[in-house]
């Protein structure tokens, strides 16, 4: 196929703003407890109503209910939108294989809003009904020029009634090459792409310039003392809004690990270990493994931090295995 002009192909991308990609995503099992305790374990959420029956019972829910934030998990596919990358089969493939099509091959997910009208209990069925809601006008962006894709997904109980929505935004885009463009000092090979920078805002600006100086920040409530990150500006256990952070050893084992081929991403290098880090302080991070090869990673193996520049200018948490 040959590349359209820009005003050919954004004709094109308006054809499909309204419509639905594809039938219904129907659930893949009910809502269950087993799921829910799962969900609960891995982030650390210990709120009674989700997991403890008796607690549960005596609640204004009178019994278990599904943390809401699980909406979407109960039709979710997964890996559908990798596996349709050898030929489109909905309408949101379609869309993404013409974009990849006219150059726009990179892609990241940008933001995702959700909202609930019910809380979800054990035996609901829940299927989602996603529409392409909005593609934005070509836009530049620090990743490079692309064009935003907002989808819409309904979500619905066994009964047809309304239980919930997300919207899901993703970039498009031509992946920016200026840092590939420039030689090296010495007129040889051009510098390798930068990775994405961190956004900052007020809540986590000082934990970057901590990671800057070399240490590894914990934020910690100072009325009760809980420890917690990401950073936020309200404590989830007393909800205060004060706090302080201690430095954390660098200490942990690898609660859980992927490894990612696809899709390669400019300032990366693959495969990629993406890992949870449970620190000895009790709380956890995501980072990436280094210096070990993939297939030597282990639940439980124990690794420290590395405070490392992965390009000129940025400095990140990585993890090592430790040594003894």
């Amino acid at each position: 196929m040959s590349k359209l002009s820009k005003e050919e192909l954004e004709k094109k991308l308006a054809t499909f703003v309204g419509l639905e990609i594809g039938p219904p995503q129907q659930p893949l099992e009910p809502v269950n407890e087993s799921m829910i305790f799962h969900w609960c374990e891995a982030l650390g959420d210990s709120n009674p109503i989700y997991t403890e029956p008796v607690a549960a019972k005596k609640s204004v829910h009178k019994g278990i209910v599904a943390p809401p934030a699980m909406l979407q998990v109960w039709s979710m596919r997964g890996l559908d939108m990798y596996r349709r990358t050898g030929g489109a089969t909905d309408k949101q493939g379609e869309l993404h294989a013409l974009l990849t099509e006219n150059g726009y091959s990179g892609v990241v997910a940008t933001n995702s809003e959700q909202g609930y009208t019910r809380y979800l209990r054990p035996g609901d069925r829940i299927s989602g009904r996603t529409v392409i809601e909005s593609i934005s006008e070509e836009k530049a962006t620090a990743l490079g020029i692309g064009y935003f894709i907002n989808t819409r997904t309904t979500f619905r109980d066994q009964d047809g009634e309304d239980v919930g929505w997300m919207t899901f935004r993703v970039l498009k885009f031509k992946a920016e090459q200026k840092a590939q463009a420039a030689p090296s000092d010495g007129g040889g090979a051009p510098s390798k792409p930068q990775r994405m920078r961190p956004v900052l805002g007020h809540d986590n600006k000082w934990w970057w310039n901590r990671v800057n100086e070399g240490e590894l920040p914990i934020q910690r409530c100072k009325q009760c003392g809980t420890l917690r990150h990401p950073t936020r500006p309200m404590c989830w256990k007393c909800q205060s809004l004060e706090w302080d952070y201690v430095v954390a050893s660098g200490k942990g084992i690898v609660y859980s690990f992927v490894v990612i081929h696809h899709p390669p991403f400019p300032g990366f290098e693959y495969p990629l270990i993406v890992a949870v880090i449970e620190l000895e302080e009790g709380t956890r991070i995501v980072s990436n493994l280094v210096g070990i090869d993939p297939k030597d990673v282990k639940i439980g193996m124990p690794v420290k931090v590395s405070i490392e520049n992965v390009d000129e200018t940025l400095k990140l948490p990585l993890f090592r295995l430790a040594k003894g």
